[in-house]
């Protein structure tokens, strides 16, 4: 790793989606090599076909070990696992070949940040079902790191901009979350939101606590989580010196928190906490029906190295087509080096 930059791999997400051009359009903004060293993990073809969609004027050559990485504008390393046969592949489809080439890449890079080889790992975007095709039972990238670091206590935190939000439950069904608001998960989450908020500036984080039900359960009217589990969680958060506020009723909560009175918002759900994210950082052209903007940046806390991440799936309606914005990754990117250098 060079003394000066950090060294960032970035894994090519799956290959039937727009992963491979995105990272192709991301390095070639020299920017990036102006902040960090970057690396891409993931199948050498993939990385050369992502390069032909994007039109970009850059090269791929294959490494065996981030230690004969050149990190040069113009030519992306690409720590090749000789993953995916190009003559099988087909953008837009779901395969158990592009699953395992996907799995092995965020295998191989939580390898290298773990043995300290690189000092941020960065992900494109991953099919789940393909994911599982290929036998890897895993509900997302969130819970593979935790598994590969044996990470027990971990959230998502969303950003765009200034709106922050963290969650208490992710990739379960809403039946599932629901049982899952529990207070000692709640007063683990806002710890986590108060750590995020300080590494990334702000002294004294200003933290609102979504309620789980319609208008915080109305003094109990519409339930009773509440009363027993947010509350208390609250409590506890304030007596250990976090400046938390809640339960504040979900639909009025974001809102405040994008006109600036609260730093970062604590969701209890996974749609709770992505549909205000997504709704200011994604922006859909009707006439030209396509995404205009993808912005937002996925991180996961609580884990013994860095992951950000995209904040976008695979776009398989369009891979291969060279629409794809890389505005999400090279975000990702950026926050990736802010964390490593923090």
């Amino acid at each position: 790793m060079a003394a000066t930059k950090p060294a960032v791999g970035i894994t090519m997400g799956d290959p039937s989606g727009i992963g491979p051009e995105i990272a192709a359009k991301t390095l070639a903004e020299k920017e990036i090599y102006d902040l960090c060293n970057p690396v891409v993990v993931g199948d050498i073809g993939a990385i050369r076909e992502g390069i032909r969609i994007a039109c970009v004027d850059l090269r791929a050559i294959s490494i065996a070990d981030v230690s004969d990485a050149k990190y040069e504008f113009g030519v992306i390393d690409v720590l090749n696992q000789d993953s995916v046969d190009n003559q099988r592949l087909e953008y837009g489809k779901v395969s158990a070949m592009t699953g395992e080439a996907a799995f092995k890449a965020i295998r191989k890079v939580i390898e290298l940040a773990m043995d300290k080889k690189i000092d941020a790992t960065v992900t494109g975007p991953i099919n789940k079902a393909a994911i599982n095709e290929a036998g890897h039972h895993f509900s997302g990238h969130t819970e593979i790191y935790a598994h590969f670091t044996n990470t027990k206590n971990y959230a998502m935190l969303l950003i765009y901009d200034d709106l922050r939000v963290i969650h208490v439950t992710t990739h379960v069904s809403l039946r599932q979350a629901c049982d899952l608001v529990k207070q000692e998960r709640i007063v683990r989450v806002i710890e986590l939101a108060d750590y995020a908020c300080r590494r990334l500036g702000i002294d004294k984080p200003r933290i609102g606590v979504a309620g789980l039900n319609p208008h915080s359960s109305d003094s109990g009217l519409f339930g009773d989580e509440e009363e027993k589990e947010i509350t208390p969680a609250i409590e506890e958060a304030v007596k250990k010196g976090i400046l938390a506020s809640g339960p504040i009723p979900a639909d009025t909560l974001f809102s405040k928190a994008r006109g600036g009175r609260y730093d970062i918002c604590v969701a209890m759900y996974h749609d709770q906490g992505h549909i205000p994210l997504k709704l200011v950082g994604f922006t859909w052209d009707q006439q030209k029906q396509k995404w205009d903007s993808v912005n937002g940046v996925n991180i996961t806390l609580g884990l013994p190295i860095i992951r950000t991440s995209v904040d976008h799936g695979t776009a398989f309606d369009i891979a291969g087509k060279g629409h794809a914005k890389p505005d999400s990754l090279i975000q990702a990117i950026k926050y990736g080096v802010m964390l490593a250098t923090d």
